[in-house]
């Protein structure tokens, strides 16, 4: 199991999901900076979502006496033209995250292993929530334009992170934040 292309991926993925972590990190702090403060926590706990799913895999390794090993994060953007940048940024990022889960998925069903399939189907639906929010909040954002007050009141109004982890979520190494 250890040689296998399942466990490669999963490894590979703790760093994509630590990438996406600092990535909402730069993206917060820009949206700080502008004194946009709904954004900026909407990102603050996008950040924290993205560094808890690393902590699941994490955990999901120990559990099954995997080899865990951390890597070194990748370069993170932390300039953007304006507003529609950082949250198209973000979109395109939940989508490669999607298509990282799925060829996680294929490998564990490739390589005859329902425990690594039974564990990513969480990680498949909370893809297709990632993306459809990320997406509606790029349509609310184009939408608004200039009118960064609206685009303020969308964020607040709907909520559109969830500041909580969902019951059926696997346990993370060290406790959720």
């Amino acid at each position: 199991m250890t040689q296998s292309t399942f466990l490669q991926l999963l490894r590979e993925q703790v760093g994509h999901e630590f990438d996406a972590h600092q990535q909402y990190i730069a993206i917060a702090v820009w949206f700080d900076r502008l004194d946009l403060p709904q954004l900026a926590g909407h990102y603050y706990r996008q950040a924290v979502e993205e560094r808890n799913h690393a902590m699941m895999i994490v955990q999901y390794m120990l559990d099954r006496n995997l080899p865990v090993m951390i890597p070194s994060g990748g370069p993170v953007r932390n300039d953007f033209d304006d507003v529609v940048a950082p949250i198209s940024l973000a979109l395109a990022q939940e989508e490669q995250v999607t298509k990282q889960i799925e060829a996680i998925f294929t490998a564990a069903r490739s390589e005859a292993d329902p425990l690594g399939e039974q564990f990513l189907l969480w990680f498949l639906k909370e893809q297709v929530e990632e993306v459809a929010s990320a997406t509606t909040l790029l349509a609310v954002a184009q939408r608004a334009g200039t009118n960064l007050f609206d685009l303020e009141n969308y964020v607040a109004r709907e909520q559109v992170a969830d500041p909580g982890v969902s019951p059926d979520a696997p346990l993370a190494a060290g406790g959720a934040l």
